[in-house]
């Protein structure tokens, strides 16, 4: 039975011959929209909750302000997520300069959170160079305090750090797609601000051990999630906020639209998500065999936690789960994460560092999660972009063939060994049927 993964920009084929038995499980596919920029356009007018984008424009400017000073942010997601951002940007940006916006009153934000910037060359990819060259781009520092400001505390105790040029802007506009996300519930909605525009001590204080620990941190659950529920507490205290999430399918085209009030918009978007991508199964697997969902998603070591968790999720106890992520970006070298693996000798060491009290450094939250996967079953990298040596160090187990990796584990557990394999990785999320 061969079987295309999402890896890298090309797919990864596997074939595992039909007696194993192998269970594929992938998301519900709604083909793309027809028309994606008329229904945004047309969600832009007409949105969820809230009076439409040009009202919401006039509503925003300042008392004794003219339009013409009106200063408009709009966030954007950055090479780590695949939102099609270079069709739903120019879209808002003829609505606001319909609206009477000016131009060089409109700023870009790249919602970057602790990732490391990205290149130019990244970002004409990804937006086109007509808005690169057109409109002024902020990609925000997390590690410069000098670039935010101090919004007060959350009402967890979080110190509330945002850029200040977004702060400043007198409406802000949060675009990006919908996905399950392993510890926030969802992407989108208020994360574009937090982690996305939010300082270092901010992002520390939302995914610190306790909150990512919490057992309602996980793929579908938002009321009750404590890194959802600040991240939108969070997104609230940056201003006048309107919200504009796409949903995509395996293709990366746009199937849904979800534009409006920060709340209702995100709701209806979650909803849509949990239906096309949430999926039961009857019982957990000896084998699963995932990805990170491809290019660009599968960039990087980080984060190819995520089709490690979304396999987790139908993993038995003692059991093996195979990732393959291309990781064209390394561990990466940026950031804190690698160090973390590096200075510890066990799964079980990592978690047990992080849970010191008192402890938090970037990126432990992708690590902690790591180590908790590795605890319940082991786990297996198929690779180009990083080395046996690399893999092991990350204290992960290689794998240069899944089909032999596989056949080495039906050894282990007997030919009746269950095989479940998630082509998309954590755009699918599988879970138990209770």
């Amino acid at each position: 039975m061969k079987i295309r993964l999402a890896y890298g920009k090309t797919g990864l084929i596997i074939d595992l011959p039909a007696e194993w038995n192998a269970t594929v499980v992938e998301p519900r596919f709604v083909p793309g929209l027809t028309d994606a920029p008329e229904a945004i356009r047309s969600a832009l007018r007409q949105p969820i909750g809230s009076p439409g984008l040009a009202a919401r424009v006039h509503a925003a400017v300042p008392c004794g302000v003219s339009l013409d000073q009106l200063t408009v942010g709009i966030i954007f997601s950055d090479i780590t997520r695949p939102t099609p951002n270079h069709i739903i940007l120019p879209v808002v940006l003829a609505e606001l300069e319909t609206a009477g916006v000016r131009r060089d009153n409109i700023t870009l934000f790249n919602a970057l959170g602790t990732h490391r910037p990205n290149t130019d060359t990244e970002l004409r990819g990804m937006l086109g160079d007509a808005l690169v060259d057109d409109y002024r781009i902020t990609q925000n520092n997390a590690f410069d305090p000098a670039t935010q400001a101090h919004l007060g505390t959350s009402s967890r105790g979080h110190d509330v750090w945002l850029n200040r040029e977004l702060v400043q802007c007198d409406l802000k506009i949060l675009t990006g797609f919908i996905e399950p996300h392993f510890f926030a519930g969802f992407s989108g909605g208020g994360k574009a601000v937090m982690p996305g525009m939010a300082g270092l001590k901010t992002v520390l204080g939302n995914h610190d051990a306790g909150m990512i620990g919490h057992p309602n941190a996980t793929w579908g659950v938002t009321r009750g999630n404590p890194i959802w529920e600040e991240a939108r507490e969070v997104a609230m205290r940056a201003g006048d906020i309107f919200l504009l999430n796409v949903a995509l399918n395996k293709e990366k085209q746009i199937t849904g639209v979800f534009a409006g009030d920060l709340a209702a918009a995100h709701a209806q978007g979650c909803e849509f998500a949990r239906q096309t991508a949430m999926v039961p199964v009857s019982h957990p697997f000896d084998i699963v065999i995932t990805t990170n969902s491809g290019y660009p998603l599968d960039l990087n070591l980080y984060q190819t936690v995520k089709g490690m968790c979304a396999a987790a999720q139908v993993v038995r106890q003692g059991g093996a789960i195979i990732a393959a992520a291309e990781c064209w970006d390394g561990l990466p070298e940026h950031g804190l994460y690698g160090k973390l693996l590096h200075e510890s000798s066990s799964p079980r060491e990592l978690l047990d560092r992080i849970n010191t009290p008192g402890f938090l450094e970037q990126d432990q939250w992708e690590a902690q999660i790591q180590a908790i996967v590795q605890l319940k079953a082991d786990v297996y990298l198929r690779s180009d972009g990083l080395s046996d040596e690399q893999i092991t160090a990350a204290l992960l187990k290689p794998c240069r063939s899944i089909e032999a990796t596989v056949a080495e584990l039906r050894e282990r557990y007997g030919p009746n060994a269950t095989i479940c394999v998630l082509p998309e990785g954590p755009q699918t999320v599988a879970y138990i049927k209770a």
